[in-house]
This record gives structure tokens, C-alpha cells and sequence, in this order.
């Protein structure tokens, strides 16, 4: 199976026509200047020495800003910069991501032109309540038919979504992402929301408007979520912010804890699973239970918390691969 690697080009807030209220990209990827051209090229070469070159796609991905809603020439500009690479074979294509209102049959047009092969759009939310309530300036219809219009150019789409934005709950959330497996979508990101200094969501939060979410809640949601996308083959490209130390440092506010954010949530879907165990079971029982080889750590949990659960009932427990199980697929077994 090919290792997929992307090469992350941050041009933060390039072009965006909208604060969203959540939003301040410059902190969040501690970029406050544009990359430049020769910045962007030193960035790719450096990292294509130090990916395997054996067994590996690599993907050049813009993002932090709205790709899209650069002028054209702009754009052209940023492509041109990656073909040399797309012609020696060195990456196997483009990845943007952009709003769903900066979305055109032209702009597509220029976008394959020059080898852009996956578009993930910034939906957030596909409540229409929450978009308003969190500024993003379009409705659900705009990201319905920016999707559409994705997939019949034959682009991979990919549709982010955010947890805990200002109207939401767990029930939009799930609706969300079942709206997102509806329209196509083959990738994913879920963010839960970080309240970031001198954002609109920073005002609201001070005048207790806004309540932040809690790592536990953001944990659960997110696990919730999880199984959703896992159930209909959508690949969750992230589960959680990874911000620079500055971001955790000098500029959170409030939100969940992001750090092992990914694990946490993996630890929780799988004592969702692991838990039935213990119905009709024996305390002299001795269980090894067999995963599939990625998920080997997720089972046993963060700081293997669901192995410790486990032997809070069994007499003995075991984990072990077992390369014939694939995803969240496990058997177990008694001696």
C-alpha cells in the first residue's frame, strides 16, 4: 500500500473574503507573512530529501488561505511553480483547499490544467443556522453545489467540518457528516473549535456568549463523527488541530486540549467497541483480542487506558495483530 505525504504550503488568509468568526489563520499556523516563491520552492526540495522514495505519493497541498479566491493570475502563478515537479515524477499531483463559494467551472478549468487533483472545501457546518451564527458567509446550498460541480470535473472532493461552533450540538454535527457522505465527499478533517485570541468567538467568550467546549465533550463528539466517515469509506485525513507551540503558548483562549487529540478520540472508539466484552464474561477469563495492524495502538488505548479497563475485568489481556482484519474489524480470543 502507497504511503500518501503531503508537502504544506501556508499561505494564511490569502484572499479570504471572510473573518469567520472562529478564524485567525496567522496565529493558527504561525505564518504572518505570504510565502514567497522562493520559499515555496526551498520548502518542496526539502522535503522531497527526506520522504522515502520508494513505496510514496506525494502531494503538493496548499493551505491556510482561500486558493480560489486569488486573482486567477495569482493562482496560475503558485500551479506553474509545481509542474516541474509533476513532470519528473518527483509528486503525484495538487491538493487546495478553498471556500465553497469560490468555486467556477473557470477557475476549475485552470485548476486541471495544471494538475490539481484534490479540492477540500472549508464547509464547517451544513446547518444553516450554525454558518450564520458563525459568519461564514454562504449556506449549505453554496457547498452542495460547489461539491457537485467538484465531482463532475473530476476532482477528489474533501469537506472539512468543525465541532462545538456557536448554535451547533452533537445532533447537527452527526447531520453534518451524514450531509457530507451524501455529497460525495472521499476525504475529511474534524476540528473541534478553539477559541483564538482577537477573534469575534474571543469577544463573544468574554461576554459569556459563547461557551467553549470541553476536551471530554470534544472527545466524544469527535468519536461520534469518526464512525460515521469509518461506516461510509470516508478518509479522515485529521481528527484535531495541530497548532505551533506559539498558538498553545500565547494565543488559546479556551477550548479542548489538542495535544494527543488524535489518540484520545481512537482510545474512545474503541472502548465503545471493547466494552461489550464484558458482558457475559468470566473474571478468570483470559482474552487476546486481534486487531488490525494500524489500529494496534489505538485499541490499547492513550496511555493504555482501555487495556487497564479490561483488566479491571479479565484475568488476563492481550493484544495482537492479525494482518487479515481491516479498520475497526477485531475477534477475540478466550483461554
Amino acid at each position: 500500500m502507497l504511503r500518501h505525504y503531503n508537502i504544506p504550503i501556508f499561505i494564511p488568509e490569502r484572499a479570504c473574503p471572510f473573518q469567520c468568526i472562529y478564524c485567525n489563520q496567522q496565529k493558527i499556523t504561525g505564518k504572518t507573512e505570504i510565502v514567497n516563491f522562493e520559499e515555496i520552492i526551498t520548502t518542496i526540495e526539502d522535503y522531497l530529501e527526506s520522504i522515502p522514495k520508494g513505496n510514496s505519493e506525494i502531494q503538493i497541498a496548499f493551505f491556510g488561505g482561500t486558493f480560489t479566491a486569488m486573482p486567477i493570475e495569482e493562482q496560475i502563478e503558485f500551479l506553474k511553480l509545481t509542474q516541474k515537479y509533476i513532470q519528473n515524477g518527483s509528486i503525484s499531483g495538487i491538493r487546495i483547499s478553498t471556500r465553497p463559494d469560490n468555486i467556477s467551472q473557470e477557475i476549475l478549468d485552470i485548476l486541471k490544467q495544471y494538475n490539481v487533483t484534490n479540492i477540500e472545501l472549508g464547509a464547517q457546518s451544513l446547518d444553516n443556522d450554525v454558518l450564520a451564527k458563525s459568519h461564514r458567509g454562504h449556506d449549505f446550498k453554496a457547498v452542495e453545489d460547489a461539491s457537485k460541480l467538484i465531482l463532475s470535473n473530476g476532482f477528489t472532493l474533501g469537506l472539512q467540518m468543525m465541532l462545538g461552533l456557536p448554535g451547533d450540538s452533537l445532533e447537527k454535527a452527526m447531520e453534518t457528516a451524514h450531509k457530507i457522505v451524501k455529497l460525495g465527499a472521499k476525504e475529511t478533517r474534524i476540528y473541534p473549535t478553539l477559541i483564538i485570541k482577537d477573534t469575534s468567538l474571543h469577544t463573544l467568550y468574554n461576554k459569556g456568549k459563547y461557551t467553549a467546549m470541553t476536551t471530554e465533550n470534544a472527545i466524544q463528539q469527535s468519536a461520534e463523527i469518526y464512525k460515521i466517515f469509518d461506516a461510509n469509506d470516508v478518509k479522515i485525513l485529521r481528527i484535531g488541530l495541530y497548532p505551533d507551540n506559539n498558538l498553545l503558548e500565547n494565543e488559546l483562549i479556551a477550548g479542548p486540549n489538542m495535544y494527543n487529540f488524535k489518540e484520545k478520540v481512537m482510545t474512545e472508539v474503541w472502548w465503545q467497541k471493547l466494552q461489550l466484552l464484558i458482558n457475559d464474561k468470566s473474571s478468570e477469563q483470559k482474552i487476546k483480542v486481534n486487531v488490525a495492524p494500524k489500529q494496534l495502538n489505538y485499541a490499547i488505548g492513550y496511555k493504555a487506558a482501555n487495556k487497564k479497563r479490561l483488566f479491571e475485568e479479565f484475568y488476563r489481556v492481550k493484544f495482537s495483530i492479525n494482518n487479515n482484519l481491516i479498520k475497526l474489524e477485531y475477534n477475540v480470543d478466550y483461554y
